[in-house]
């Protein structure tokens, strides 16, 4: 059985993972941490078929239940101070949390490097979603002009999403890098009506009360269009990756960025 502590367990994702973990014969749930309703078990707090207590304090936690993963579905804020406490115990992340820097990425390939263990941080575990962006990977070889629309609740702090700046990198490297999109002398008459820009791909964040997690790829070319959009109905849409992940993640080292590394 692998040991599973989830960290930002009372959260809409958080709650998620722990029925998921619950329901996952190979995984066991070690403890679940967050910063409210300590010392409350999860039955009272969450309605959750489980006695096991919540704690606000991570290493604690960590340093008593011993688990082997540990999955952070927590805030842009505190993330990184978590995945210290995590990845210096020497302990496997899973993390669901976006918003991360260049540098906060390679501070996290030295945690990874320094204590021997491995992080995955994937901005998307629907596994729709990430054939979605295999799809794209596919139809921007033969439709090198694409935009990217996304479309998420209005809860959600990061703009453009972690699957949508996934998806450009991921675009502009399967095409060859830069392209011109638009008219070259295109000007905005309201600023950020085109939207945010990586090597010419477009990127639009909606967010609305009412969507969960939803993403569309629109690729145009000569008299057509072609759209490949992915859609999450529910935040359950994210746990067969999830659990994936706690399962899959001791086979690897170092920092994993994606699900579709682990997807088989």
């Amino acid at each position: 059985m692998i040991k599973v502590l989830v960290n930002g367990a009372l959260g809409r994702m958080g709650q998620e993972v722990l029925k998921a973990v619950l329901d996952d014969d190979a995984l066991q749930l070690a403890g679940a941490v967050d910063v409210v309703r300590k010392g409350d078990s999860l039955r009272k707090a969450a309605n959750i078929d489980s006695d096991i207590i919540i704690n606000d304090n991570l290493a604690k936690s960590l340093d008593e239940l011993q688990p082997d993963v540990v999955v952070d579905f927590t805030r842009p804020d505190v993330v990184m101070d978590n995945l210290r406490t995590v990845l210096g115990k020497g302990i496997i992340a899973v993390v669901g949390t976006t918003g991360f820097s260049k540098e906060d990425f390679i501070e996290l390939e030295k945690l990874c490097a320094d204590n021997d263990t491995t992080a995955l941080i994937a901005p998307n575990f629907s596994i729709g979603a990430n054939l979605m962006m295999k799809l794209s990977e596919e139809a921007i070889k033969y439709l090198p002009k694409a935009e990217i629309i996304e479309l998420h609740h209005d809860k959600k702090l990061d703009a453009p999403s972690g699957t949508s700046v996934l998806t450009a990198e991921r675009l502009a490297k399967a095409r060859g890098g830069y392209m011109q999109q638009g008219h070259p002398d295109e000007q905005e008459k309201l600023k950020g009506a085109r939207g945010a820009e990586y090597e010419g791909l477009r990127i639009h964040s909606v967010r609305l009360e009412g969507y969960v997690a939803h993403q569309e790829v629109i690729f145009g070319g000569f008299g057509e269009t072609l759209v490949i959009r992915h859609d999450s109905i529910s935040r359950a849409s994210f746990m067969p990756g999830v659990t994936l992940a706690c399962r899959e993640m001791k086979k690897y080292k170092g920092l994993v960025y994606g699900l579709d590394k682990i997807m088989n």
